[in-house]
């Protein structure tokens, strides 16, 4: 195909500019079928906009080249700009410095100009290439073709990472690495002196180690890799590395030079940028698809997830264990290596994790492997949109707004243990709320004729200036198809951009925040779970509780299984045609509410207020019939779902809970428990555990109990196992003290019995009190 035209569907992978003479190079790496593409687009211009009547004779913006041009565009006030073009982005990113020291309003003068090219074009991802490839060698490279958008979905190859080093601060000790066709380690070391059918590559030292590895990168050729703190800790270790020899971390491809970018921001990660690959952290990214584990430690989620550990599951004796298997058995230090490679490459496999996250670049037009990015994503979607509709956005910050919106409505709940409580909850409520009352930031700037009200004085536009309306609706219809394809990836890709476009309204870091869209959103909400409150208790229903987008309704006892069941759909049904009617009559809108009959619990309760008689918010717990014909305890807020407390706490609350709603005897059981706490029979269950975030060092006038315990350890890791003793608070591994008994019935199992031995008209106290007599 070399030096003929062609037509050619792939998946971009990374995206690249830098300033030239000619102008802005960008250089963009995309996956094909056919292998690896290089697309290269020169002489290429960065732009920002300018209200028509600013005057830019400041000496330092004259020494700076750009054409200023008239344009048929307006900004969100309603005024006309121009637009500047600049050969150079040093010189736009210079203009902005000067621009701001000067008090001039710009336009979309940070958004890159990569990113900028994509965005324009609707470009999410998948891509169709039209012009003339030219082999070399590793891939092809396509200089200024004809781009649009496409609709191949890639099959990424993945390389999956990990590296064992001496300490901190020492040499690579051994990299491993696999995939479904490829595994291997290359490791210091001698192969006669180590014998092993393990798949090493014995290598002289550490510099033997990183040539070896640079060019098996070259040679397998991944797009993805996949690692665990792989950008924080195993590239930024190599790259380090490799510039104490010399070498150049040539890992990208064409063998480009990769680079680890520090965060921007206090509190971001760091950046890999390896041009055409994309690394993917599995820690960051779980935890972007909403993924929830009490510790993303690797053998945790290991454990949690595929029932497999790592084969050194103590992060505290880690580094120790390494140093000893270096020196005395380096085959068993490759398994582990190699271990941790199959356990991050199997956690990818089984949550999906690769097809998520290119199911949100299709969906969001972010770079893969981006995390975080709401704003950007908000941008991607909606600017494209706006400038077609002949208006440019101000830059981030450039409005100031001294009100804040509120948060979502919690009905003040109303405390009880209690028989057949149904949860009606509505569908993504706050991205049906901009569909339906037509929130968007040009229908608030051209709210025209008859507009749709909202709060704060906020006007809507009803038609052609409205443009999320129409985004959320091609979402919804985006994440249907994919529920009835049951493709969970873009499902769940899907409802997470949706649900995220209410925060960035609020969030003074995007360009459009203004307290009227956020607040026309959530005070919007409150009205709907007030009226729907309203509603069912004038159908003769009582609903005990409400929150953001749920509502609780009581039915009482005597109601069996399917007959609640039929009673929520029912309440769904009509609930969602009151509303159809109430705002066609009232607001003359199209409702895209939608309530659902979400659960039916069988025995409820929602708790007071530890200590009062008010009720709580956020914290109950019920259980329900499973479709297998079992049942299912449901805890929310409450001590058994809480890591902060021990397992013991966990373990007495739930199997408390499941007694009383089961109307099994209870009593007993406390007594029990506390009569095997107070013999020691149950020590294993009584460690708190909690992570160091700070040094201790900067511990010093209200310090924690797990860092008083920590600074009894000579070498404490970022997990503090500790137990409270009659000395206080001791490390697990070096407990001096006997345990303090009292503060675990005192502080764990009371609290946790507390909370439903109150509707029995008993407390844990009165119960244990003829055993606290023996003591």
């Amino acid at each position: 195909m070399s030096g003929r035209g062609a037509t050619v569907d792939g998946f971009l992978l990374t995206r690249h500019w830098r300033d030239t003479p000619q102008g802005i190079e960008l250089l963009f790496w995309a996956w094909t079928p056919e292998g690896p593409v290089r697309i290269l687009y020169p002489g290429q211009q960065a732009v920002c906009f300018v209200n028509r009547e600013t005057r830019l004779e400041h000496p330092h913006l004259a020494q700076l080249r750009f054409e200023r041009r008239k344009l048929e565009l307006e900004d969100l006030n309603g005024d006309p700009v121009d637009g500047l073009y600049f050969r150079q982005q040093r010189d736009l990113n210079a203009f902005r410095e000067t621009a701001a020291r000067e008090h001039l309003l710009l336009c979309e003068s940070e958004i890159k100009p990569a990113d900028r090219f994509l965005m324009e074009r609707f470009i999410m991802g998948p891509v169709t290439l039209a012009g003339r490839g030219v082999d070399q060698g590793s891939c092809r490279q396509f200089t200024a073709p004809r781009i649009k958008p496409g609709g191949t979905l890639p099959r990424f190859r993945y390389l999956s990472l990990d590296i064992e080093t001496d300490g901190m601060d020492g040499a690579i000790l051994s990299i491993a690495f696999c995939n479904a066709e490829t595994e291997e380690i290359l490791m210091q070391g001698d192969g006669e002196a180590w014998p092993t059918a393990l798949p090493v590559r014995w290598c002289r030292d550490e510099r033997g180690i990183l040539e070896l590895f640079m060019a098996r990168m070259e040679e397998v050729d991944p797009d993805l890799l996949l690692g665990w703190n792989l950008v924080n800790f195993d590239l930024d270790y190599i790259e380090r590395r490799c510039r104490v020899h010399g070498l150049p971390f040539n890992i990208g491809r064409g063998g480009e030079t990769a680079a680890v970018l520090p965060p921007q921001q206090s509190g971001q990660p760091a950046v890999a940028n390896i041009p055409g690959r994309v690394a993917l952290d599995g820690i960051d990214h779980l935890r972007g698809a909403f993924w929830s584990f009490d510790s993303f430690e690797l053998g945790n989620v290991a454990h949690q997830l595929l029932g497999r550990r790592k084969l050194i599951d103590d992060p505290d004796d880690k580094i120790a264990e390494i140093h000893r298997l270096f020196r005395r058995a380096r085959p068993e230090l490759a398994a582990y290596n190699l271990e941790d490679c199959r356990l991050v490459e199997a956690i990818f496999q089984k949550t999906d994790l690769i097809d998520f996250v290119t199911q949100r670049t299709l969906m969001t037009g972010l770079p893969l492997g981006r995390l975080g990015g709401s704003v950007a994503a908000f941008d991607n979607l909606y600017l494209p949109r706006l400038h077609r509709a002949g208006a440019v956005a101000f830059d981030v910050g450039a409005a100031r707004h001294g009100a804040a919106s509120p948060g979502g409505y919690v009905m003040d709940s109303k405390p009880g243990l209690y028989e057949n409580v149904l949860v009606l909850d509505f569908k993504s409520l706050y991205p049906s709320i901009i569909r339906t009352f037509r929130i968007d930031p040009l229908g608030l700037a051209r709210p025209g004729e008859d507009p749709v009200p909202g709060f704060l004085d906020a006007r809507f536009s009803r038609g052609e200036n409205s443009l999320l309306p129409a985004i959320i609706g091609e979402l919804w219809e985006a994440r249907d198809r994919a529920k009835r394809r049951r493709d969970a990836p873009l499902s769940q890709a899907t409802k997470i951009i949706m649900n995220s476009f209410y925060g960035v309204l609020g969030s003074t870091g995007c360009r459009f925040h203004d307290p009227r869209l956020a607040s026309s959103i959530t005070l919007r909400g409150h009205e709907i779970i007030r009226r729907t409150r309203d509603w069912l208790e004038q159908e003769g229903f009582t609903v005990i509780y409400g929150d953001t987008d749920s509502v609780f309704v009581l039915l009482g006892p005597g109601v069996e299984e399917a007959e609640a069941q039929a009673t929520g759909r029912r309440l769904a049904a009509d609930l969602n045609g009151w509303w159809r009617e109430t705002l066609a009559r009232e607001l003359r809108l199209v409702s895209h509410l939608e309530i659902e009959f979400e659960t039916h619990f069988i025995r409820f309760l929602m708790p007071t207020i530890r200590g009062t008689d008010t009720g709580s918010k956020k914290r109950y717990a019920g259980y329900i019939h499973t479709g297998d014909g079992g049942h299912e305890l449901i805890f929310k807020g409450l001590e058994s779902v809480r890591s902060d407390w021990t397992p013991l706490a966990q373990e007495f609350q739930r199997e408390l809970y499941r007694r009383v709603f089961f109307d099994e005897p209870f009593e007993a059981y406390i007594k029990e428990v506390v009569l095997q706490l107070r013999r020691g029979d149950l020590d294993h269950k009584l460690a708190y555990r909690k992570r160091l975030r700070r040094p201790l060092a900067s511990y010093e006038k209200n310090v924690p109990p797990h860092v008083q315990a920590a600074r009894k350890l000579d070498k404490p890791g970022r997990w503090i196992d500790y137990l409270i003793t009659t000395s206080g608070p001791e490390p697990v591994k070096s407990t001096a003290s006997p345990i303090d008994y009292e503060h675990y019935i005192d502080r764990q199992l009371a609290p946790a019995a507390d909370g439903i031995l109150h509707f029995l008209e008993t407390r844990f106290e009165q119960i244990v009190a003829d055993q606290m007599a023996l003591f």
